[in-house]
């Protein structure tokens, strides 16, 4: 007898800060009161959290980033998917709306601001990082 895999991918997110901001996006398709959040994407066969954190950003965003660490996992209270957050750093590129299928808008978001892009708050670890990141 064989086991079938039928749990969805976990999703890896990117927390990419750049002149004191934070990139978010907003998806064309709205997944619940999931509007904004970050570059995000499903962690595809044979990859790591941080290389779809990478991945993602590129596909969505057009911005090339460096992994520089996982700040944290969790099973995304709103949505139930197991979710990675990487914090990364930009190597080049002009943050836009790289995949109109996905996207509808980018924005480099200030610290006092988040809490208007995500009113629910973020995950621990990534506001914790957020606050020393955004605080420089």
């Amino acid at each position: 007898m064989t086991d079938m895999i039928t749990e969805k991918p976990g999703i890896s997110a990117a927390i990419i800060v750049q002149d004191g901001r934070v990139l978010m996006v907003r998806r064309a398709v709205k997944e619940g009161e999931l509007m904004w959040q970050f570059p995000a994407g499903a962690i595809e066969d044979g990859e790591t959290a941080e290389e779809a954190a990478v991945r993602e950003t590129l596909e969505e965003t057009g911005v090339t980033v460096a992994a520089v660490r996982l700040l944290g996992e969790r099973v995304h209270p709103k949505t139930g998917r197991l979710m990675s957050y990487t914090a990364a750093e930009v190597i080049e590129g002009d943050a836009r709306v790289a995949d109109a299928d996905e996207l509808d808008a980018v924005a480099w978001v200030a610290h006092a601001e988040i809490s208007k892009y995500v009113p629910y708050g973020l995950f621990g670890p990534v506001q914790e990082y957020l606050d020393g990141a955004l605080a420089r």
